[in-house]
């Protein structure tokens, strides 16, 4: 599979997301998208990356863009994650890690020298036509948040 990348159409999918409900990406068409993979829930890197977004969520709601959180976790994780550390995005499951593999985040990893699959943590600027503008990948959690809303808004400029 060729790796999507700046200029291509995002990858549509159709996920369970929070909440019970499934989550169509194309439906979102005509809305800006942060689209942001992460390994697992309720790690520290992880939870951090989604206290940092929720706690610019009204930046971008501002401007129209929505954030949407997907990791290999099941929903009921995403329910009780989102209620443990007062999340406002939407997180969507990716068990079978479809769209995992559709925008290459879910790659082969290396730890204490054992290789297993994971995911690579990375973050895509979607414009309202599909179109990413902007790709992050292998993110340091760091400030990231606040470099996504800088590249949204120059985008909607």
């Amino acid at each position: 599979m060729t790796q999507p990348t700046k200029g291509d159409i995002a990858p549509d999918f159709k996920l369970p997301r929070d909440g019970g409900s499934h989550l169509c990406f194309s439906d979102l068409r005509g809305t800006p998208v942060v689209l942001y993979f992460y390994p697992k829930d309720d790690t520290s890197g992880c939870t951090r990356e989604a206290i940092d977004f929720t706690g610019l969520k009204e930046e971008f709601d501002k401007i129209g863009v929505v954030i949407v959180g997907i990791s290999p976790d099941n929903i009921e994780k995403h329910d009780k994650f989102k209620a443990k550390h007062k999340l406002d995005i939407i997180l969507v499951s990716d068990e079978e890690k479809t769209a995992l593999r559709d925008y290459n985040v879910w790659i082969e990893k290396s730890m204490y020298g054992r290789k297993y699959m994971g995911v690579e943590r990375s973050t895509f600027l979607i414009n309202s036509n599909g179109k990413i503008v902007e790709e992050w990948r292998k993110v340091n959690i760091s400030g990231h948040a606040e470099k996504v809303l800088a590249a949204a808004r120059a985008m909607v400029k």
